[in-house]
């Protein structure tokens, strides 16, 4: 089947766009408690106070996936405002708030290491690197809670093929952009920085293993890694780092982020 893709999309032409919705409605009006699976928490803990939350526009021509999940998804208010991204602050509305300004274009992702042709990708080029796919994976965090979210992008292995791998590659690391004038709030995130993790390369050439673009049918907002991250539906959610600066393939593996 031919995907009917928008091949002038540029990334440096996505704008923004605010979102408000007031609490009470969201959490009474939307029946929330039918769509969230966040397991140990009360219910009115898990929205902050009216917040901007920002998503970007629309990605066109994209398809379905054999992967996904036909488990309900959870609102989208509360997936861009329940957020873990420490480099913006430490409380789960953290992320939505602090990180509004974070510049994220234009962004380039560095692929290097055991390989034989290493590159650097723009934006612009990993928009058209493959068919888009829409994916729903339920994510699920350590912390005893998961979410389920319908992410745009496609598998990993399509950009790993182009830079080809050699035999030397045993594991894939990848490491999130960190500027300590973008995110003030980094000192309090009692993790090191820049926040590394990996995977086996068999795990990242899975085609389940997404290098996700958006989601809800958008680009990604800033507080969900924006604008390129990591999804690993079968692995606890500090795998699936966000905001991807650096791709290398390795020997030995390396040392992730101490959480």
């Amino acid at each position: 089947m031919l995907v009917k893709r928008s091949p002038d999309l540029k990334y440096s032409d996505i704008t923004p766009r605010g979102i408000y919705l007031n609490r009470r409605k969201f959490l009474y009006g939307m029946g929330l408690a039918s769509g969230l699976a966040l397991a140990g928490k009360d219910l009115a803990e898990l929205v902050s106070p009216p917040v901007r939350a920002y998503a970007s526009t629309k990605l066109q021509g994209m398809s379905g996936s054999p992967f996904s999940t036909t488990e309900k998804i959870t609102p989208e208010q509360v997936v861009t405002t329940y957020n873990n991204y420490y480099e913006f602050g430490t409380d789960k509305g953290d992320p939505a708030k602090n990180a509004q300004k974070f510049i994220t274009s234009p962004w380039t992702v560095s692929v290097e290491g055991e390989c034989a042709k290493p590159r650097k990708f723009s934006m612009d080029e990993i928009l058209k690197l493959a068919p888009l796919e829409e994916r729903i994976y339920r994510h699920r965090c350590v912390e005893a809670w998961s979410i389920v979210v319908p992410w745009v992008g496609y598998s990993f292995s399509t950009i790993a093929k182009l830079v080809e791998p050699n035999s030397n590659a045993h594991y894939v690391a990848f490491e999130s952009y960190f500027d300590k004038k973008q995110m003030p709030l980094w000192g309090r995130a009692g993790i090191d920085l820049p926040y590394v993790e990996g995977l086996r390369i068999d795990e990242a050439m899975h085609p389940m293993t997404l290098l996700s673009v958006g989601m809800y049918g958008e680009t990604l907002p800033n507080q969900d890694g924006a604008p390129v991250r990591m999804v690993i539906p079968w692995k606890y959610g500090f795998k699936s780092v966000k905001s991807i600066v650096k791709i290398k393939f390795v020997k030995a593996n390396m040392a992730s982020t101490p959480m």
